[in-house]
Parts: C-alpha cells; structure tokens; sequence
C-alpha cells in the first residue's frame, strides 16, 4: 500500500470513528432523559411532583412555574397546571413563562409559545410537545 492510499484510507476511517457518536445520539428522541430523571419519583406511572418539595415552591401560587427534567410545569390557576416540553424547538434552548403575558418566550433567539404550546412568533416554527397533569392531593402526575 502507497503512502498516499494510507493516508486516505487513514483520514476516511478517522473522520468515520469521530463522527459515529452525533450519527447515533441523533436518534434519540430524548424522551429517555425526561424519564429517567431521578428527581421525578416515577413509578411507571408518569413523572409525579411533590408540591411540598421545596423545588416546585412556585407552583404554589398562581403563574408560578418550575423544571423537572425536560418538562416545564406551570400553575396557571388555583387548581389547575400545564406541562409543556421546556426545549424550544427552534434550536433546544430553554424557554421559560411570562405570567403577565400568558406566553413561554425563548430567550435565546426570540421564539414565543402559548400556553398550549403553538407557536406565536418564531423563528421557531414546531410547537412544544404538551403533557397532561393531573393533581392528587399534593402531587402531580404529568404523561
């Protein structure tokens, strides 16, 4: 084999080992990541929130919101939550909620959402993927 041909050979087989991994974490859909956050306390049952844990504290009053995993979860009247995907589908930043606007803008390149996750403004133009939340005492479960 002539140096030339190795050094090709070498270049294609190297950019094929460094490359690989984008190629197959692409293919994830990353609800895994959602799921499995310790966190949740999931049971196979969907995500629950403990409204006593001190990290869902502003759920406790009305157009407050917290995170949990990849779920952005906000209290939008006295007994009544949403739960949208919080990654902006324009390029995966986190959006976060106005209550005086009743809007979820994304900080990072405009992108604004409504509350039932449509787009409103883009660049964005895929709407968030929504969650239903049903509430039991002080927990939330989120599907």
């Amino acid at each position: 084999m002539e140096r030339k041909d190795f050094l090709q050979k070498f270049a294609v087989g190297g950019s094929l080992l460094f490359t690989a991994p984008l190629f197959l974490n692409s293919c994830s859909d990353g609800t895994d990541d959602v799921m499995d956050d310790a966190d949740n306390n999931q049971n196979g049952n969907g995500i629950k929130v403990d409204l006593n844990n001190a990290s869902f504290s502003d759920l406790k009053t009305v157009g407050g919101f917290a995170y949990t995993g990849d779920i952005i979860v906000i209290r939008s009247g006295e007994n009544s939550y949403i739960a949208l995907s919080k990654v902006c589908t324009h390029q995966g930043c986190t959006v976060t909620y106005s209550h005086t606007n009743n809007q979820l803008p994304c900080p990072c390149h405009g992108s604004v959402f409504s509350l039932t996750g449509s787009v409103v403004e883009g660049p964005a133009n895929t709407n968030l993927k929504t969650y239903s939340v049903k509430k039991e005492g002080d927990i939330l479960t989120i599907t």
